[in-house]
């Protein structure tokens, strides 16, 4: 489990980094959705040699007879994230966002536990629960202080 919870600290790592990244490519595209755009089609290349490269199957059709709608929103609320970090960073700074960024993940999820939403399992909210995401928010006021 802590090689896990590593491997998540590592993959957070990125976030900053990716914002720090697509806020300078904006500067020469000139709009964060243009920014937004190119930034989700370099991952598809990328995600597009690794399954090649891998030789990983991808039944669309089947996954689209078999899935609800809404099953296919994940790409559309990455690119809503990106688009807004693009426009947010440079403003705010990097820690700022990331916190509040982490701030509104905690909320969501703890939703998302609660009620077993989109495919996770039930977790109720629990006053340790409450207390960890109520920390978690005193500590995104603190850095955007």
């Amino acid at each position: 489990m802590a090689g896990l919870l590593l491997l998540a600290v590592l993959v957070g790592f990125l976030l900053p980094v990716q914002t720090g990244v697509n806020a300078q490519l904006r500067g020469f595209l000139g709009h964060p959705i243009a920014t937004a755009l190119v930034s989700f089609g370099v991952g598809a290349v990328g995600l597009l040699v690794a399954i090649l490269w891998l030789r990983i199957p991808v039944p669309l059709a089947d996954a689209w007879s078999r899935s609800a709608w809404w099953q296919w929103s994940g790409g559309l609320l990455g690119a809503i994230y990106i688009a807004g970090a693009i426009v947010l960073a440079p403003r705010i700074g990097a820690a700022a966002l990331i916190a509040a960024v982490v701030g509104g993940q905690m909320v969501a999820s703890l939703m998302l536990d609660h009620y077993g939403w989109v495919g996770f399992p039930e977790h109720p909210i629990t006053g340790l629960r409450l207390l960890g995401a109520v920390l978690v928010m005193l500590g995104v006021a603190l850095i955007q202080r």
